[in-house]
Order: C-alpha cells, then structure tokens, then sequence
C-alpha cells in the first residue's frame, strides 16, 4: 500500500473561433504580438500541475488538452501529506484521513500499524474526479486555454532543433456531436497523456512494462462504513497478486476494492474476486457502483525529454514498484517540467533544447526521487516473490521502527532509516522474520502466462 511501502522564431497563428487557426506570417518572439505556445496533453495531476505553473507565465501561451474533462483514472487515491501542502490543496477534496492500516497475509494474519504517526499526521484518500477536477480548474483560472479533444496524431517536426513547430490533430468532444478534426501548432509539449501516450509514440520514446490494476467502488452500508472511517487495509498473498497486492481503501460514502499484477494480468478478474472474498464480511452485501481498470507503468520510459516534447506522470513511467504509488509523482514531475521549460525559456524569448530540459528536469528528478524507486523496486523482488516471503512482510510490520521508516518516507517523499543501531536490528528482524514465513506459508499457486511473459521488457 501506499503508506507502508514507501513526481528562434515560432510561426506565428492567429487563434481564431474555437480553435481554428488562420496561418500568419512568422514573427520574432520578442513581438509583443507574438508568445511560443506550449501544450499540455492530458489533464490529470501531471497535466493540471504542468498547465497551473506555464499558466502563470505571461509570455507563454499555454493549452491543456484534456479528452474528458470530467475524466479521472481508476485510482486507489491516496495522497501523502506533504502533497497537500506542498500544491495548497483545501481541505473539501480529502475524503478521510487514514491514521490506521491493518496489514493482512496470505494466512489472514492481521497486523494493525499506525501508532507512530502523530496527531497531525494521515494518509490522505481522495477521488480522482474531485482532485483532478480542482487541480485543473486551478491551472484553468490561472489562464490556461482548456481544449476538450481527443488527440488523435502528433506530428513531429524534422527541423526540431531547429525550432520548427509540432502540430496536434485532434477531435473535439465538448460540441454535443461529430465535430471535424483540427489542429493546434505548438512549440513545446508536455506529454501528461498517461500509458498509453499518444507523444510517447510520436518522439520514439520506448515501451515500459505495466501492471493493470482493477478496482471496484462499492457502497456498503453505514455502520459497514464505520468500520473504515480512518482505517485502510492491504492484503497480500498469491490469492489476491502474484506480484502486487490487494486493498480496501475508504472514500467518502464508499471503498474502492482492488488488485493488479504484472506478471499475469489475463487473471485480473480471479484476483478481484478473491480480494473480495478475503474482505468478507466487511463488504458484504455491498453495491458495485463503478468499475474501473487501467494500466499502470512498472518504470521509467527509455527516454523522457526529445527535443523540445516533454514526458511527465504514467506517460514518462513515473509510479513507485512495491506501493504503485502515483499521484504525488504525477503532480511533482509535472509542476518540475514545467518549471524547467519555463526558467529554459527565458521569459519566453528562447526556446528550451533537449539538453536545457534535461538538465533542468530530468536530471533533478532522479536525484530527488531515484532513491525511493531503488528502494521500492528492491522491496518489491524481495517481499513479493512467494507467500513466505509476503509472511515475513508482514511479520516485519509489527516492528515500530519499520513503522516509523516507511511511514515518514511515504508522507515525506523522502528516504528515511539513519539509526545504525536500529538498522543493524532491523537486519537480523528481516532473517528471523523470512524463517518464520517460510514456515507457516502455503506455497503459491502455478499459472501459466507464456504469451504476455514473452512481452516483459
């Protein structure tokens, strides 16, 4: 889960109605007529965070592009602490604050953690529709341009370094009915367009492994619903994920029930149906009122930044193995490729080359969160390898010290563990605790996966 395991010269274009653009003669950007555009596509936390910081440069005209605007990406939702102030987020879009988590093996072993958080400390769960909403409404009153299309083909320039343009083609959904394709010339792109991304494809940025991940909201009765006021669970076992795990996450009249996997994502539906059945009585008699499902990056792209288009969020791979968390990347990548893109561009006067962003985006990203993907990725081979091995997980989560770690790591953003003494404890805990699992674990259930193993990067 999320908090135990511990983001020169343009041509220029008239913007006519709607979008429609009438070819006018090129300009220097220092014309005050004239400002490079930047687009946004995709308009989740990654899109809204990136969109929100160009916005506020009034020498850059910005676009965000979003399919749905109503659209959120099926999500366990649970944000850190510090993503809260960090983006100034009200109060009005956390539907509860998780204190307490119980830690579920594949025997039913329950461990409750949370004591070590202190009063004002929680995890907080949201959905995605009311953060996405708020977020991209914010980067809209700051000034974006909103575009309610679907992208449907990028066009890279061949003169890229040479500061020729990219055009976007897309189909608009906001007129009611059919509407013609259109297109929008841009200067610099952020690609906030999730898994799938569309500009992933159009610069040659290489395939990621991914995991899908299902989810079902379900509406349980009210004194159900007590039972999860400040409480979330996670599940492991082979039953549930062979490779991930399975949770029950409070929202604010419901819980989202759900699992993904990697290694066989064709049984999706079995492990749902038993992260159901281990909940049990909890849920029982629930309604199923959404069912959501969606892939999920394992790691980084190969590339991330060509020329002048920019990937952030799902789209550059940017979700933690282990916890599968996303959000706060998605926002933190997002809010520093924009940033990057703008300090590059000088007030708008130049435009950013691939090696500006590279040095202004990338390069700080992975030295602020490169640790805490090593360390998850490590976790994850070594505790989600077999049923003893998520036993002694487990086992391992009684200690106050794992307690502490993970759960400052996961609220902070920040690898915590510097008590030598305790580390050395901690050591010899693990050994004890894999013999243990070893010894009351059922061995994992075969399945055969050839066809999609043979995809794995």
């Amino acid at each position: 889960m999320h908090a135990i395991l511990l983001l020169v010269a343009p041509a220029a274009f008239a913007y006519m109605s709607h979008n429609r653009l009438a070819p006018v003669r090129r300009r220097q950007a220092a014309s005050i007529e004239m400002k490079y555009r930047v687009a946004v596509i995709g308009g989740g936390p990654s899109g809204a965070c990136a969109a929100e910081v160009l916005a506020q440069e009034p020498n850059i005209e910005t676009y965000i592009i979003e399919r749905k605007m109503n659209n959120a990406k099926p999500c366990g939702g649970a944000i850190p602490l510090c993503m809260v102030e960090e983006f100034d987020l009200p109060a009005s879009i956390i539907d509860r604050k998780v204190r307490k988590m119980k830690m579920i093996s594949p025997s039913n072993r329950e461990v409750d953690i949370g004591s070590t958080l202190k009063d004002d400390e929680y995890i907080g769960m949201t959905r995605r529709e009311v953060l996405d909403g708020y977020l991209r409404d914010r980067a809209i009153d700051y000034g974006a341009k909103p575009i309610n299309a679907l992208v449907t083909k990028i066009d890279v320039p061949e003169d890229a370094d040479a500061n020729g343009r990219y055009t976007i083609h897309y189909s608009p959904n906001d007129e009611g009915r059919k509407a013609p394709s259109r297109s929008l010339e841009v200067d610099v792109i952020i690609g906030a367009d999730g898994a799938n991304s569309r500009l992933a494809k159009a610069i040659d940025a290489g395939e990621y492994n991914f995991a899908i991940a299902f989810q079902e909201r379900i509406k349980i009765s009210d004194e159900q619903m007590k039972f999860y006021e400040e409480l979330a669970e996670m599940y492991v076992g082979d039953d549930v994920s062979p490779d991930f795990y399975g949770w029950v996450f409070p929202k604010y009249d419901h819980v989202g029930v759900g699992t993904g996997t990697v290694l066989n994502r064709p049984a999706i539906k079995e492990y749902q149906d038993a992260i159901r059945e281990r909940a049990g009585s909890k849920i029982e008699g629930g309604k199923i009122i959404k069912v959501e499902a969606h892939p999920i990056p394992e790691h980084y792209r190969p590339r991330r930044v060509r020329n002048r288009a920019v990937l952030v969020g799902d789209a550059a791979g940017y979700v933690t193995k282990c916890s599968g968390e996303g959000i706060y990347f998605a926002a933190k990548s997002g809010r520093m490729a924009a940033q990057a893109v703008v300090k590059c561009m000088k007030g708008g006067s130049v435009l950013p080359t691939e090696k500006d962003l590279i040095s202004e985006y990338i390069k700080p990203y992975d030295a602020l969160y490169g640790p805490t993907y090593t360390v998850l990725d490590i976790l994850q081979k070594v505790f989600y390898s077999s049923n003893a091995a998520r036993e002694a997980f487990v086992d391992m989560c009684q200690s106050k010290y794992v307690q502490q770690v993970t759960f400052d790591s996961y609220l902070y953003k920040k690898v915590q563990g510097n008590n030598p003494i305790d580390d050395i404890k901690l050591l010899f805990g693990t050994f004890g605790s894999l013999l243990r699992g070893a010894a009351i674990a059922t061995p994992d259930k075969a399945f055969s996966n050839p066809v999609e193993s043979l995809k794995r990067l």
